[in-house]
Protein backbone atom coordinates (compact mmCIF):
# COMPACT_ATOMS: atom_id res chain seq x y z
CA UNK A 1 0.00 0.00 0.00
CA UNK A 2 1.49 3.55 -1.32
CA UNK A 3 2.22 5.54 1.81
CA UNK A 4 0.55 9.52 1.28
CA UNK A 5 2.95 12.48 2.13
CA UNK A 6 0.99 15.40 3.34
CA UNK A 7 2.35 18.81 3.03
CA UNK A 8 1.83 20.91 5.91
CA UNK A 9 1.83 24.66 5.39
CA UNK A 10 4.96 26.48 6.92
CA UNK A 11 3.86 28.41 9.96
CA UNK A 12 5.72 32.07 10.63
CA UNK A 13 5.68 32.91 13.72
CA UNK A 14 4.72 36.15 15.17
CA UNK A 15 8.49 37.57 15.24
CA UNK A 16 8.49 38.14 11.36
CA UNK A 17 5.57 39.66 11.18
CA UNK A 18 6.24 41.93 13.95
CA UNK A 19 8.71 44.36 12.10
CA UNK A 20 8.94 45.41 8.63
CA UNK A 21 12.96 44.39 7.89
CA UNK A 22 14.37 46.95 4.75
CA UNK A 23 17.43 46.09 3.27
CA UNK A 24 18.75 49.58 2.80
CA UNK A 25 22.56 48.69 1.35
CA UNK A 26 25.23 46.21 0.84
CA UNK A 27 28.73 46.51 0.61
CA UNK A 28 31.39 44.27 -0.20
CA UNK A 29 34.76 44.80 1.98
CA UNK A 30 38.33 42.98 1.72
CA UNK A 31 40.48 41.96 4.27
CA UNK A 32 44.42 42.14 2.97
CA UNK A 33 46.12 38.81 4.12
CA UNK A 34 49.64 37.39 3.12
CA UNK A 35 47.75 35.28 0.49
CA UNK A 36 45.52 38.03 -1.06
CA UNK A 37 42.22 39.37 0.00
CA UNK A 38 39.55 37.96 1.89
CA UNK A 39 36.22 39.49 0.68
CA UNK A 40 33.16 39.77 2.98
CA UNK A 41 29.63 41.36 2.76
CA UNK A 42 28.37 44.54 5.03
CA UNK A 43 24.94 45.17 5.23
CA UNK A 44 23.00 48.30 6.86
CA UNK A 45 19.21 47.16 7.75
CA UNK A 46 16.31 48.98 9.42
CA UNK A 47 13.66 47.59 11.42
CA UNK A 48 10.24 48.71 12.17
CA UNK A 49 6.89 47.79 13.28
CA UNK A 50 5.28 51.05 11.69
CA UNK A 51 3.33 52.23 15.19
CA UNK A 52 6.29 53.62 16.96
CA UNK A 53 9.11 51.59 17.33
CA UNK A 54 12.32 51.86 14.94
CA UNK A 55 15.91 50.22 14.85
CA UNK A 56 18.87 49.88 12.77
CA UNK A 57 21.87 47.32 12.38
CA UNK A 58 24.96 46.80 10.29
CA UNK A 59 27.11 43.64 10.58
CA UNK A 60 29.09 41.58 8.50
CA UNK A 61 29.14 38.02 6.93
CA UNK A 62 30.67 35.81 4.67
CA UNK A 63 27.76 35.92 2.16
CA UNK A 64 24.48 38.25 1.87
CA UNK A 65 22.10 36.35 3.73
CA UNK A 66 24.65 35.87 6.53
CA UNK A 67 25.05 39.12 6.93
CA UNK A 68 21.29 40.45 6.73
CA UNK A 69 20.58 37.81 9.21
CA UNK A 70 23.27 39.23 11.84
CA UNK A 71 22.50 42.97 11.00
CA UNK A 72 18.62 42.41 11.92
CA UNK A 73 19.68 41.11 15.41
CA UNK A 74 21.61 44.07 15.98
CA UNK A 75 18.74 46.12 15.10
CA UNK A 76 16.28 44.75 17.10
CA UNK A 77 18.62 44.95 20.30
CA UNK A 78 19.05 48.76 19.50
CA UNK A 79 15.49 49.78 18.92
CA UNK A 80 14.01 52.93 20.24
CA UNK A 81 10.28 53.99 20.82
CA UNK A 82 9.46 57.61 18.81
CA UNK A 83 7.54 60.56 20.19
CA UNK A 84 5.07 60.69 17.54
CA UNK A 85 2.21 63.28 17.76
CA UNK A 86 -0.49 62.95 15.08
CA UNK A 87 1.55 61.12 12.90
CA UNK A 88 4.40 63.59 12.69
CA UNK A 89 7.41 64.29 15.39
CA UNK A 90 6.16 67.36 18.14
CA UNK A 91 8.79 70.00 17.38
CA UNK A 92 12.12 69.81 15.04
CA UNK A 93 15.15 68.38 15.68
CA UNK A 94 18.80 67.83 14.18
CA UNK A 95 21.82 65.64 14.72
CA UNK A 96 25.22 64.92 13.06
CA UNK A 97 27.07 61.41 12.88
CA UNK A 98 30.57 62.04 11.36
CA UNK A 99 29.64 64.11 8.32
CA UNK A 100 26.14 63.57 8.03
CA UNK A 101 23.77 66.20 9.40
CA UNK A 102 20.07 65.57 9.26
CA UNK A 103 17.24 67.94 10.21
CA UNK A 104 14.14 66.80 10.44
CA UNK A 105 11.04 69.21 11.07
CA UNK A 106 6.83 68.06 11.77
CA UNK A 107 4.61 68.71 9.26
CA UNK A 108 0.77 69.11 8.74
CA UNK A 109 -1.53 65.71 7.94
CA UNK A 110 -2.07 65.36 4.73
CA UNK A 111 1.70 66.13 3.62
CA UNK A 112 3.51 62.92 3.43
CA UNK A 113 7.21 62.13 3.97
CA UNK A 114 9.59 64.43 2.20
CA UNK A 115 12.80 62.90 2.44
CA UNK A 116 14.77 60.26 0.34
CA UNK A 117 16.93 57.64 0.59
CA UNK A 118 18.07 56.34 4.43
CA UNK A 119 16.02 59.06 5.55
CA UNK A 120 12.62 58.22 4.15
CA UNK A 121 12.81 54.64 4.67
CA UNK A 122 13.31 55.10 9.03
CA UNK A 123 10.68 57.50 8.96
CA UNK A 124 8.29 55.02 7.19
CA UNK A 125 9.09 51.94 9.16
CA UNK A 126 8.75 54.29 12.59
CA UNK A 127 5.23 54.84 11.63
CA UNK A 128 5.80 58.93 11.02
CA UNK A 129 3.68 59.44 7.93
CA UNK A 130 4.11 63.51 8.16
CA UNK A 131 7.57 65.35 8.07
CA UNK A 132 10.05 67.22 6.43
CA UNK A 133 13.67 66.20 6.23
CA UNK A 134 16.69 67.55 4.62
CA UNK A 135 20.42 66.26 4.60
CA UNK A 136 23.42 68.47 4.99
CA UNK A 137 27.13 67.03 4.54
CA UNK A 138 27.78 63.79 3.39
CA UNK A 139 25.69 61.27 1.51
CA UNK A 140 26.91 58.44 3.04
CA UNK A 141 24.14 55.92 3.96
CA UNK A 142 25.50 54.70 7.32
CA UNK A 143 26.52 57.80 8.98
CA UNK A 144 23.27 58.99 7.82
CA UNK A 145 21.10 56.09 8.73
CA UNK A 146 23.26 56.68 12.44
CA UNK A 147 22.34 61.01 12.19
CA UNK A 148 18.44 60.30 11.36
CA UNK A 149 18.34 57.53 14.51
CA UNK A 150 20.23 60.32 16.70
CA UNK A 151 18.44 62.94 16.04
CA UNK A 152 14.70 61.13 16.92
CA UNK A 153 16.07 60.03 20.41
CA UNK A 154 16.38 64.15 20.77
CA UNK A 155 12.85 64.44 20.64
CA UNK A 156 11.21 65.27 23.53
CA UNK A 157 7.53 64.69 24.09
CA UNK A 158 4.93 67.91 24.90
CA UNK A 159 4.05 66.65 28.21
CA UNK A 160 8.02 67.14 28.99
CA UNK A 161 7.86 70.88 27.84
CA UNK A 162 8.91 73.71 30.59
CA UNK A 163 6.65 76.87 29.54
CA UNK A 164 7.47 80.31 30.36
CA UNK A 165 4.59 81.23 32.62
CA UNK A 166 4.55 83.17 35.50
CA UNK A 167 5.35 81.76 39.07
CA UNK A 168 2.68 82.38 41.79
CA UNK A 169 5.47 84.69 43.53
CA UNK A 170 6.37 87.45 40.79
CA UNK A 171 2.62 87.32 39.83
CA UNK A 172 2.16 88.17 43.77
CA UNK A 173 4.33 90.88 43.03
CA UNK A 174 3.03 92.30 39.73
CA UNK A 175 -0.59 92.65 41.40
CA UNK A 176 0.31 94.16 45.09
CA UNK A 177 3.43 95.99 45.01
CA UNK A 178 5.23 95.65 48.37
CA UNK A 179 5.69 99.31 50.18
CA UNK A 180 9.18 100.00 50.75
CA UNK A 181 9.52 102.42 54.20
CA UNK A 182 13.15 104.74 53.61
CA UNK A 183 16.21 103.59 55.17
CA UNK A 184 16.65 104.24 58.59
CA UNK A 185 20.33 105.89 59.34
CA UNK A 186 22.03 103.57 61.87
CA UNK A 187 23.30 105.93 64.95
CA UNK A 188 27.47 106.01 64.75
CA UNK A 189 29.54 105.85 68.00
CA UNK A 190 30.86 109.36 69.38
CA UNK A 191 34.44 109.36 69.78
CA UNK A 192 36.01 110.31 73.19
CA UNK A 193 36.77 113.77 73.45
CA UNK A 194 40.63 115.37 74.66
CA UNK A 195 38.73 115.83 78.19
CA UNK A 196 37.72 112.58 79.02
CA UNK A 197 41.39 111.17 77.90
CA UNK A 198 43.11 113.92 80.33
CA UNK A 199 41.02 112.72 83.04
CA UNK A 200 42.27 108.98 82.50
Amino acid sequence: MPILAIRMPRQETTEEKQFDERVVNIDRVARVVKGGRRFRFRALVVIGDHKNRVGIGSAKGADVTAAVTKAVDVAKKNMITLSLYKGTIPHETEAKVGGAKILIKPASPGTGLIAGGVVRIILEVGGVSNALSKSLGSSNKTNTAYATIAALRRVVPAKYWVTTTLSPRKTLAVSKPVKTSPPVAKPTAKKPTKRIKELK
